[in-house]
């Protein structure tokens, strides 16, 4: 049992949808070649922070600052997120962001239960 697939002629829009799904996504070299640049600048300067001895929230807040950064870089363009339909963005970041508020909201918690631990049983 064969299946024959007919593309249409040339320059008709099905012959030119068929040719554009074989193909896939073409991206200039130059784009990873930038963002590839742009990891090791924003790598340099978490480590300059370490360099120059940075100390405080202020250590903190760039080195967080230059991992999400970095991390978001390499989700956008070299798993190509950049270029996908948003309801798979969606479902591909939303639930970890969902943990990150959940992990958020029982740090608090711990916080207030400690507090609470060390008032009334020390």
């Amino acid at each position: 049992m064969s299946t024959q697939i007919t593309l249409g002629t040339p320059g008709t829009p099905a012959a030119d949808d068929a040719a554009n799904t074989h193909s896939g996504q073409q991206h200039p070299i130059s784009l990873y070649l930038k963002i590839w640049g742009l990891l090791f600048v924003l790598s340099a300067m978490s480590y300059l922070v370490d360099y120059f001895h940075v100390q405080g929230y202020l250590r903190w807040t760039l080195i967080l600052l230059f991992m999400l950064l970095k991390a978001g870089l390499i989700v956008s363009v070299f798993m190509h997120m950049a270029w996908e339909r948003l309801s798979l963005v969606y479902a591909i970041l939303l639930p970890p962001l969902c943990l990150l508020v959940l992990v958020a909201l029982m740090a608090t918690e711990a916080g207030y239960t400690l507090a609470l631990r060390l008032l009334y049983f020390h």
